[in-house]
């Protein structure tokens, strides 16, 4: 996994936000079985940035280091995948770890994608919300078509 892509990204692709959340991981595997019936490449992205106090401290606490983040993120992406698909992962599914903000970064990627798959609510926010920020936001800002799952 890495913060630039193995390929050049196609508009065939399907893409999946996975932040670790159960709806994430309902989506992956909604994506992945969309995927598969459309014959089309799926792409699992996560993404991670710096705590917004170590952004606006801009000092470096051990605790708080950006590698550190961004390990933490990896190590979700790898479990998620490793609970949704076990020792059968697609085999046309590709990673990425994407440093930046989700809904912003998503939006990017959706310009070169068939479909963006999400859970409906993702692991902050307020509980209780029809959607997270981050599905809002792509529903409403995406360059393809948004599927949002529900548990």
């Amino acid at each position: 996994m890495s913060d630039t892509p193995t390929k050049t990204p196609t508009g065939d692709r399907i893409i999946v936000g996975v932040d670790g959340s159960d709806s994430s991981k309902e989506a992956l595997r909604e994506g992945a079985r969309l995927a598969q019936a459309l014959d089309a490449p799926l792409e699992a992205i996560s993404c991670w940035h710096d705590p917004i106090l170590y952004a606006a401290t801009n000092r470096t606490i051990p605790e708080l280091k950006p590698e550190a983040f961004r390990a933490d993120s990896q190590r979700m992406l790898e479990n998620t995948l490793e609970e949704v698909f076990g020792q059968d992962r697609p085999v046309q599914l590709s990673t990425r770890l994407l440093h930046g903000r989700p809904a912003e970064l998503l939006v990017e990627e959706s310009k070169n994608a068939r479909m963006l798959v999400l859970g409906r609510r993702g692991v902050g926010g307020v509980l209780g919300m029809v959607l997270g920020s981050v599905s809002s936001a792509l529903v409403a800002h995406a360059h393809c078509p948004v599927l949002i799952v529900r548990r």
